[in-house]
């Protein structure tokens, strides 16, 4: 296996910044930053947003978390269904409609961030905003290298982090959704741990990231570069 390659926050986001820089495209380049519940997606993708706008460049940042379906339709598998979890939370169709496509080749480059508010379980009615040929979208979210998203992003990181390290963060970044820790323990050990491994499992997302990030401490994390093929399981 190769050595992935040992920074602090501020050489892992240096590190990350020519391989994006590097993008040639004749509209805007679409990241999408991967991995489990609570691994840092978010934390990294906004560190990415920072550095971009220091540099001038105009950054768009979304999440999945816009593109949720309805709640009928998230738990009509059942509540803990980690099938339900890994098929049926996010509407890919309207993340490219609205976002993806919008901002790729041939695109119009009118896109909206979110259409749809899981926390009140209503569509949302964002304006359309038009991006720039230089822009820079960044996506945060669980399961953006399924297979009917792989051939829509520009760049793809890994965040990976250890189920057990992901349940201690869930502990208390989680308690205003599920009220208490053994809720947000029972529902991660019967829903989001079990689609995630079915994510694994069904799309290797490990294999296809053009980067990994192991994320276990986010003060110390291991980066392992673009394409390389010895690369933690």
């Amino acid at each position: 296996m190769a050595a992935g390659e040992h920074l602090d926050r501020a050489g892992l986001v240096l590190r990350l910044s020519p391989l994006i820089d590097s993008l040639e495209n004749d509209h805007p380049s679409r990241v999408g930053i991967d991995g489990p519940d609570a691994a840092g997606k978010t934390t990294l993708a906004d560190e990415r947003a920072v550095a971009l706008r220091e540099r001038d460049r105009e950054v768009i940042r979304a999440s999945v978390d816009g593109f949720h379906r309805a709640r009928v339709e998230r738990h009509r598998r059942g509540l803990d269904s980690p099938a339900g979890y890994y098929e049926d939370t996010f509407d890919y169709d309207a993340l490219k409609a609205w976002l993806l496509d919008p901002l790729g080749p041939g695109g119009n480059r009118a896109y909206r961030t979110a259409v749809f508010d899981f926390h009140t379980d209503e569509p949302l009615e964002e304006p359309l905003a038009r991006a720039s040929e230089r822009s820079v979208l960044i996506v945060d979210g669980v399961f953006l290298l399924r297979p009917e998203l792989r051939d829509v992003w520009d760049f793809t990181v890994f965040v990976s982090a250890s189920f057990e390290e992901t349940l201690r963060r869930a502990a208390s970044r989680d308690l205003a959704l599920f009220a208490t820790a053994d809720e947000i323990e029972r529902r991660y050990r019967t829903r989001y741990i079990p689609g995630q491994k079915l994510y694994f499992a069904q799309a290797r997302p490990d294999r296809a990231a053009d980067a990994i990030v192991v994320n276990d401490d986010p003060a110390a994390p291991v980066l392992y570069p673009r394409r390389s093929h010895d690369r933690p399981a």
